[in-house]
């Protein structure tokens, strides 16, 4: 009989088997550092920015972002307020009318400012309830920075508990329904007492609520504000409206709102 001592032959390591072993711990490892971090975000604290969902790009929530340069605060427009339909873009947009000229088309709730090369910047607006709306050609007579609101007799006559208070004039400011900026419209040399302004409501717009003024989110106005000088044509649709009801806009991105050039540098449209 032999005295020798048969040991065990040394394992052989599979490499292949080896591997799984390591994608599957390392897997198990992430899965836990995840629940952990869902469990930590849950308690209180703050999510990673990454997780955020927005449906809107990044250029879209800094147009609407809060301003910090305006004698009164303006708000960032909250992403539930804000309506893919009516973010301000640059659209296709086949017209008669003149580069420079204002047309708005209350039946779809957009304002359009004309540009060359058949195209507009196109805004979301609120209108006037039926009723009350203006239509025809008016020009924008004046313009003003955080203006101040008066109601009209008639505003007065539907609404005095509401508006009752401010008969002798409300001063501009956050809470002036007036928003941050107003354009006022003239025809014949008078007064319509239509305006283009801004808004404390974001939600209105889409919608018909206003006294037959044209609302506009308040970074929307702004913008228009220092596109247009005293003097703009602005022609107010009535019925259907004129060409193009919803024109399309100009190759947008997959993120709601996004434009093919830079709006904030968008060329003036009227010529020196």
């Amino acid at each position: 009989m032999s005295n020798t001592v048969h040991t065990r032959p040394a394992h052989r390591r599979d490499p292949v088997r080896g591997a799984s072993a390591c994608v599957l711990r390392l897997a198990a490892v992430l899965a836990l550092a995840s629940a952990l971090g869902a469990c930590t975000a849950s308690m209180g604290g703050q999510p990673e920015v990454a997780a955020v969902s927005h449906r809107f790009g990044p250029d879209v929530l800094r147009r609407y972002a809060a301003l910090t340069d305006e004698p009164f605060p303006v708000a960032a427009i909250e992403d539930r307020d804000l309506k893919p339909d009516y973010v301000r873009r640059v659209v296709d947009y086949p017209t008669r009318e003149q580069p420079g000229t204002l047309v708005v088309d209350p039946n779809n709730r957009y304002l359009y400012l004309v540009m060359e090369g058949g195209q507009a910047m196109r805004y979301g607006v609120g209108v006037g309830k039926a009723g009350l709306e203006f239509t025809g050609t008016a020009t924008v007579g004046r313009k003003a920075n955080w203006p101040r609101w008066t109601p009209t007799p008639d505003m007065l006559r539907r609404e005095p508990e509401r508006n009752g208070k401010w008969a002798g004039g409300m001063p501009g400011g956050a809470g002036n329904p007036l928003g941050a900026r107003a354009l006022y419209l003239f025809k014949d040399g008078n007064d319509t007492l239509y305006r283009i302004h801004g808004t404390t409501e974001p939600w209105s717009i889409g919608e018909a609520v206003s006294s037959g003024c044209i609302r506009m989110l308040n970074q929307d106005v702004i913008d228009l504000h220092r596109r247009v000088p005293v003097g703009t044509r602005v022609v107010v649709l009535g019925g259907q409206g004129a060409v193009a009801a919803r024109p399309q806009a100009a190759e947008p991105s997959e993120a709601f709102g996004e434009a093919p050039v830079d709006l904030d540098d968008a060329p003036s449209p009227v010529r020196g």
